[in-house]
């Protein structure tokens, strides 16, 4: 069945709705008792897997508590897992999970090199589809029109495939936005809102890779509909909107009065509304989304890292009344944190999903980092993830920070803060949520927004190898900046850098580093810069805000000056 059918299917919504609630409800219950909840999926998880190739070599049938566990299994990533993923991949079974997967998720990591995160129906039905449908508790809840209609939502992550690429045991190797749930794990109520709208399964046939057509050919036909909520997850998607728009006006009015769709006979022409979005164009010069949906009012992404620093003013071009809800802090590997209310940015930590551990980000991973628990984590720091889960990753840290805002029922909320790693020239290792908070701090000071930002290392003069290296932030102001202003946000974030990192501020004492500079850019910089990621064949769900840019290539294809 699919996901098209499933919200044309009597009831469903209904149906829908009750089974959204019913996970949130369950997800908060366990609030109750993190421990035993704790303690119950690390019982499940050695017990189901005792017996793999995995399981035998470190000796889980042994393992009872968390400690025994931690004595057992060294801290992983991702390469450590990477052999026996691909021995399954490759047809071999037993070797994680004794479950066989159904299907592997594609992420791209830090090195841009494309993971297969292997997905088996058990870890679905315990790990991920509690999280998952609770996630869209509190959009269904407070905004309740965005079920009224199929086409009422624009999901912008939602992108399936007729012919999927498979890995060599014949399982489709996707992202989690291209699978159908229902078909391929038994769940039709899995359908998100939105994946029933006409431009859901889109009619037109495009080239495979050609994901800017596509994203052309779904805003053309939701031009024509009454949207009430936009869906992306990935906020660099829903920042591409307004310019999309814009770059694509022309074709997106010609058609519609023509009614045809990628230059095919669509549906009956409809002069009216083509009439409607000229005036928008002819009144207002640059047109907006809140112009062309009068009535959106929820967008759905992540509120947190560098989304943060743009995300209040990229709002007011939906709309002044469009209220964000966070996305789930999760990753394709499995979820940490989803939102139970509305809550602008955090989530509570998902407790019967994994095995969770935390590191201080401050500190280093290593096989034997030692690790704290869920129940003694404090609110106002940061920490590295680490998760074990019945899918076959075990110990694993993902890569990811995270900040405690807060508990609720005496479980941490989180929120996103950055990836681990980090950026370590002369000794400063700074890590993209010092960057951040810095960031927020030198704007308010000079009361100053932008559309997005990112950093580099340089040395102090382009010809020069030697001398004390310093950071160039490459900035697409919202409006833009006087030299002064200029001037005296760079010594603001100087400052800010330094109090939120002692390494930092010990190197400019030292002299190892220089003060930062700033580039400024043209207020589109960064939207054709994620275009042309995109038109190169990457997933729009995979190009995502980047803060360091050490990479020469990227960097000068965001700051070259646009052709006149």
């Amino acid at each position: 069945m699919n996901t098209r059918s499933v919200w044309h299917t009597p009831g469903h919504t209904g149906r829908y709705r009750e089974r959204v609630f019913a996970a949130r409800e369950r997800l908060a219950a366990e609030h109750a008792d993190l421990r035993g909840a704790q303690q119950r999926v690390l019982t499940d998880l050695v017990g189901f897997n005792a017996s793999t190739r995995f399981g035998r070599r470190h000796g889980l049938g042994r393992v009872l508590t968390v400690d025994d566990f931690r004595e057992a299994v060294p801290v992983r990533d991702y390469a450590d897992h990477a052999d026996l993923i691909e021995r399954t991949a490759a047809g071999e079974r037993n070797l994680l999970s004794a479950d066989a997967p159904a299907v592997y998720f594609t992420s791209s990591g830090s090195t841009g090199a494309h993971k297969k995160v292997p997905v088996t129906p058990r870890f679905m039905r315990t790990t991920f589809m509690p999280f998952y449908l609770a996630a869209w508790a509190p959009l269904i809840e407070h905004f309740p029109d965005v079920l009224e209609r199929p086409d009422a939502v624009l999901n912008l992550k939602h992108d399936p495939l007729s012919a999927p690429p498979t890995t060599g045991d014949g399982r489709p190797h996707v992202g989690a936005s291209q699978v159908d749930f229902g078909a391929r794990f038994g769940e039709p109520l899995a359908a998100e809102p939105g994946t029933g709208a006409p431009w859901a399964a889109l009619p037109v046939a495009t080239e495979p890779g050609d994901h800017l057509e596509r994203a052309y050919l779904r805003l053309r036909l939701a031009v024509q509909s009454d949207l009430r909520a936009l869906i992306g997850i990935n906020p660099a998607m829903v920042a591409a909107v307004p310019y999309q728009l814009n770059l694509w006006w022309p074709r997106i009015v010609k058609e519609v009065r023509d009614g045809t769709l990628g230059g095919l006979p669509h549906r009956a022409p409809d002069p009216g509304r083509a009439a409607e979005l000229e005036h928008l164009a002819e009144y207002f010069g640059t047109v907006r989304p809140a112009q062309v949906w009068p009535r959106l009012r929820a967008i759905f992404c992540w509120t947190t890292g560098v989304a943060s620093l743009y995300l209040p003013a990229l709002r007011e071009e939906f709309g002044p009344g469009v209220t964000v809800l966070p996305a789930p802090v999760a990753a394709s590997e499995g979820p940490v944190g989803v939102a139970l209310d509305r809550h602008a940015s955090a989530g509570s930590l998902v407790a019967s999903a994994s095995v969770y551990e935390f590191v201080p980000a401050d500190q280093d991973l290593s096989p034997d980092a030692a690790t704290l628990l869920p129940h003694e984590l404090e609110a106002g720091r940061d920490y590295h993830v680490v998760f074990s889960h019945v899918g076959g990753l075990y110990r694993y840290a993902v890569g990811d920070v995270v900040r405690v805002v807060d508990t609720s029922g005496g479980v941490p909320r989180l929120e996103y803060a950055g990836r681990g790693g980090r950026s370590d020239a002369a000794g400063e290792r700074l890590r993209d949520a010092e960057v951040v908070r810095a960031l927020h701090s030198a704007l308010a000071r000079g009361g100053l927004a932008l559309r997005n930002v990112a950093c580099r290392v340089e040395p102090a003069a382009a010809a020069a190898e030697t001398g004390p290296a310093h950071y160039v932030f490459a900035i697409a102001p919202r409006t833009p900046w006087h030299q002064a202003e200029t001037v005296r946000f760079a010594a603001a974030l100087d400052s800010g850098l330094a109090e939120q990192s002692a390494g930092y501020a010990g190197a400019r004492a030292a002299g190892r580093l220089a003060a930062p500079s700033v580039r400024l850019l043209d207020a589109e910089a960064f939207d054709r810069d994620w275009h042309e990621a995109v038109g190169a064949g990457v997933r729009p769900t995979q190009v995502k805000d980047r803060l360091f840019r050490q990479d020469d290539a990227l960097w000068e294809r965001l700051t070259r000056v646009p052709l006149a």
